[in-house]
């Protein structure tokens, strides 16, 4: 799979994070930068006031998911999320 393939369905990046969170700062701008680059749909959730969230992932954020998978949590660095990209398979190849 080419990163930047118009062909391929879009993966679905998912990111959760909370407003003054400095990690989710960062990965928010490493996410940005791999996604002018590729073919992913983003989407941002800030689990501020979702119990359920800050439950789930309230220790944790930011956390990175990729098509309903967690990719990443704190951290993520270019390269690594693109490797991550390239090794998902595409919803038609699921």
């Amino acid at each position: 799979m080419s990163l930047s393939d118009p062909a391929q369905h879009p993966q679905r990046l998912t990111l959760y994070s909370r407003p003054g969170c400095h990690l989710c700062d960062e990965m928010k701008a490493i996410v940005a930068q791999v996604a002018l680059r590729t073919n992913v749909a983003l989407e941002e959730v800030n689990i501020e006031g979702d119990a359920n969230l800050e439950d789930r992932y309230g220790l944790e954020v930011p956390v990175l998911m990729i098509d309903g998978r967690k990719a990443a949590k704190y951290r993520v660095t270019k390269r690594e999320l693109e490797e991550k990209l390239r090794r998902r398979p595409s919803h038609e190849d699921q």
